[in-house]
């Protein structure tokens, strides 16, 4: 098989929809996202890109091409059990490392945290960064926090041969979780440089430790924008990932490189570094639509025409799906995949997602169906610190004339057909776990889904 294209996927942490200059965000945040900006405008700008709401569910999605719910990982673990993903789940790192690239994540990981559930369990032949959360970086600071007596944060690293370490001279302090993306960035570039240096592809997964809380800007940024530290940590994440595109065209790889720049969900709610959903409302960790957009831009030279902008809903599994499909890659058949192949939709032959809809949850609660541009909502919530509203009869929403989702009774009339779609997408899925049952949260590493026999 002829070598793909490489793959640099550039994951940022909690990026609501009103926070780079390309989506409304930019100045109007207090500071310039300049490279970023330049960016959108080489390639696709999608504007209903639909992650789930919550770090490890989202980064779930992502690396299976499957809801999270499928995986068990539909919540953010808490502490240190035996959570996160089983050895029978199949990454999108997997598939290409068998295909001969060369793979590495560096970053938070947040899919669990012991043997058989690392990165490089999963695929990548190297890594590099906390296995949980960054907000454990503000322990130290916490008067009640005992070191010696309560879970301790540590930066870890390891190779798929050797195995994972935790690098007990590096704890996740305040100073190291500021700095951390220093480190991130020189470990990718020394991984760029080898990878083509022995002609291989490469798939780069970088998890920038940005907009995540704590907010802190590196000394070099800090007091740049005159604005506060939560503008001047916007100016330093695109700083970050404009340097990664030099380094790419120093490398002369430019041309041959998918590069895309994804949030995770949406905006933050904690009030010391609030995000902003833009146009929508809402929070990460609800099933608004302020917690479920994130900005996506997609740069392919060549393949996807620049200049393009879309609201074509997209879910974030089809990108296993799509990068799979654009790296020669067979989509692996024995399982359920909820991604959908959206190659001629990217690069612009086909006007329309191939994607009709999807299902939302929160947890393990389905909160929503969204079909086109209508969400059917079943439990209503718009932000992280409010109570889940569990609707007696649905209420319809057509997110083009009310995208800040104010409708607050049900439309029993002019959108009632709607739900018919939202019904046969919630059989699909039926349909699907009946197949397939999903893997219970908290499932040991050696857990098998048992598919009836034929």
């Amino acid at each position: 098989m002829s070598p793909g294209p490489n793959i640099f996927f550039f994951h940022v942490d909690n990026l609501g929809m009103g926070e780079l200059g390309c989506y409304g965000g930019g100045i109007v945040r207090g500071a310039e996202t300049r490279r970023t900006d330049e960016f959108a405008r080489d390639g696709l700008q999608l504007w209903h890109y639909i992650a789930e709401p919550q770090c490890t569910p989202s980064r779930s999605a992502l690396m299976t091409g499957r809801y999270a719910i499928r995986s068990g990982t539909h919540t953010v673990p808490r502490g240190s059990g035996s959570q996160g993903l089983v050895a029978w789940e199949r990454t999108i790192a997997e598939v290409l490392s068998e295909a001969g690239y060369a793979t590495a994540c560096f970053g938070k990981w947040h899919l669990g945290a012991e043997d058989g559930r690392w990165p490089t369990d999963h695929g990548f032949d190297e890594w590099y960064g906390p296995p949980r959360s960054y907000d454990e970086s503000r322990w130290f600071e916490n008067p009640w926090y005992r070191p010696d007596r309560d879970l301790r944060s540590y930066m870890h690293e390891g190779t798929r041969d050797a195995g994972v370490r935790q690098l007990d001279d590096e704890p996740l302090t305040l100073e190291r979780r500021r700095d951390i993306d220093v480190e991130y960035t020189r470990r990718a570039i020394a991984f760029l440089k080898k990878s083509v240096g022995e002609n291989r592809p490469f798939y780069l997964y970088f998890n920038h430790s940005l907009l995540h809380v704590p907010t802190i800007p590196r000394p070099g940024f800090q007091g740049v924008t005159g604005n506060g530290d939560w503008a001047d940590c916007l100016v330093e994440l695109d700083h970050d990932f404009g340097e990664l595109l030099d380094v790419l065209e120093e490398l002369g790889v430019a041309e041959d490189t998918i590069v895309v720049l994804a949030g995770d969900n949406g905006a933050e709610n904690l009030l010391i570094a609030r995000g902003s959903s833009g146009v929508f409302e809402g929070s990460y960790f609800t099933s608004s639509e302020g917690g479920l957009r994130t900005p996506c831009l997609i740069r392919w030279p060549g393949e996807i025409s620049p200049g393009r902008a879309s609201n074509e809903l997209v879910h974030q599994t089809d990108m296993y799906t799509t990068l799979l499909a654009w790296a020669g890659c067979s989509i692996p058949d024995d399982r359920e995949i909820d991604g959908v192949d959206q190659r001629a939709f990217f690069a612009g032959s086909q006007a329309a997602s191939s994607r009709e809809g999807c299902l939302v949850w929160v947890t393990d609660v389905l909160h929503a169906v969204k079909w086109q541009n209508f969400k059917v909502a079943y439990v209503r919530q718009r932000y992280s610190d409010e109570a889940p509203q569990v609707m007696t009869t649905p209420v319809v929403i057509n997110l083009l004339t009310d995208p800040k989702e104010r409708e607050s009774w049900p439309v029993l009339q002019a959108y009632n057909w709607v739900h018919a779609h939202a019904q046969r997408l919630r059989d699909a899925y039926d349909r699907s776990t009946r197949r397939e049952p999903p893997i219970p949260a908290g499932a040991p590493v050696d857990h098998v889904p048992k598919r009836p026999k034929n």
